[in-house]
This record gives structure tokens, C-alpha cells and sequence, in this order.
């Protein structure tokens, strides 16, 4: 802590996320999460992601803060506009459900989009869901069940049990389009699908 100090003083964004998570976490100091807030808000405010992420995290948990989902999706949008995963993932779910934001499917899905072509399984499974029922693209049950399937053969066991209940109202060779897809599609390393 004492080398990250006068650093995070001097302004040095790097310090105050340092400081702000060891606050956070009690990483050799006292756990205070308004303490946390304070140095994650002067990191977050010089443009630094992780900060950005972490403070979005602290709004939507209510810890150091007053639960404010819409100042979390303000964070976690600045921080996912830097390429920050969990950020986009976290606009694709506040999206998908209206936490912070009016309720917007499509710009759930454009989040899920951009991260399933990244390879993350959580949103391969949700822009399953979002086909399955029809939430900000058409329903088709054919390209839900080949991105559960897609999640399923990372490990997901929400997308096994979401493809298996899409598959029983599939015929046998949408079935096999799916799957063809999906094979298709991991073979694109998951772009343009």
C-alpha cells in the first residue's frame, strides 16, 4: 500500500485501481468499500477499465454506494466500449432484464453478438435463449439449438438442458441443420453466424 499511496496522490491511474481494489478486497488493509469507491471513481474517471468495471460491479451490489443499476450500466458501458468482457456481458444481461435501462432485446443481443464471437459461453447461451423466444430477433429454433449446442460443447450445463427442451418441439432434420451450424460456426472461430 505505501508504494501505491503517492502514487495514486500524483494522479497515477494504475495506483488508485491498485489501491481501490486492495480496499475492496481487504488486500492488507482494512476491507472499506467506500474507500474502494473513492480510488476505483479517480481511476475510473481517467478512462482505466478495470476501475470502470469494478465500480459498475459496486453500483449494481450496492457496496460503498447506494445500489444505482443505471450509474452501474453508465461504468460497465464505458468499460465494455475498451473491449472489457464481463462489462459487455453485464450491458447484454442489465439489457436482457431492464436493470438501469429500459428493457431493449436488441441491444441485449448486440452484446451477446459481440461477445459469443469471442468465444465467451454465458452469452452463447443467452443469444440461444434470445432466438428460442424471440427477443430482439425472430425466433428460430434452429439457431437457438445450435448455440446452446455451441455453449454445450464448452461445458455449459444451462445450454445442454436449454438444447434438449428447443429439440423436443425440432424435427429430426432441423435438428441436423442445427448441429451443421453449429459445427459451421465453430469452425469460423464464431464470426459472421
Amino acid at each position: 500500500m505505501q508504494e501505491f499511496q503517492p502514487l495514486a496522490q500524483q494522479g497515477d491511474a494504475v495506483a488508485q485501481f491498485a489501491l481501490g481494489s486492495m480496499y475492496d478486497f481487504g488486500d492488507g488493509v482494512t476491507q472499506n468499500h467506500k474507500t474502494a469507491v473513492k480510488y476505483y471513481t479517480l481511476a475510473a474517471d481517467q478512462g482505466n477499465a478495470d476501475a470502470q468495471f469494478n465500480l459498475g460491479s459496486m453500483y449494481t451490489d450496492g457496496l460503498g454506494v447506494t445500489q444505482n443499476y443505471k450509474t452501474a450500466v453508465k461504468w460497465f458501458t464505458l468499460a465494455a466500449e475498451q473491449g472489457f468482457t464481463d462489462a459487455q456481458y453485464n450491458l447484454g444481461w442489465m439489457y436482457h432484464n431492464g436493470q438501469g435501462v429500459t428493457q431493449n432485446y436488441k441491444t441485449a443481443v448486440k452484446w451477446y453478438t459481440l461477445l459469443v464471437e469471442q468465444g465467451i459461453t454465458d452469452a452463447q447461451n443467452n443469444l440461444g435463449w434470445m432466438y428460442h423466444n424471440g427477443q430482439g430477433v425472430n425466433q428460430d429454433t434452429t439457431r437457438a439449438h445450435m448455440w446452446y449446442n455451441i455453449a454445450a460443447l464448452q461445458g455449459s450445463e444451462y445450454a445442454v438442458t436449454n438444447r434438449d427442451i428447443v429439440a423436443k418441439n425440432m424435427t429430426a432434420s432441423q435438428i441436423e441443420k442445427a448441429q451443421m451450424l453449429a459445427s459451421e460456426c465453430v469452425a469460423k472461430d464464431y464470426k459472421g453466424c
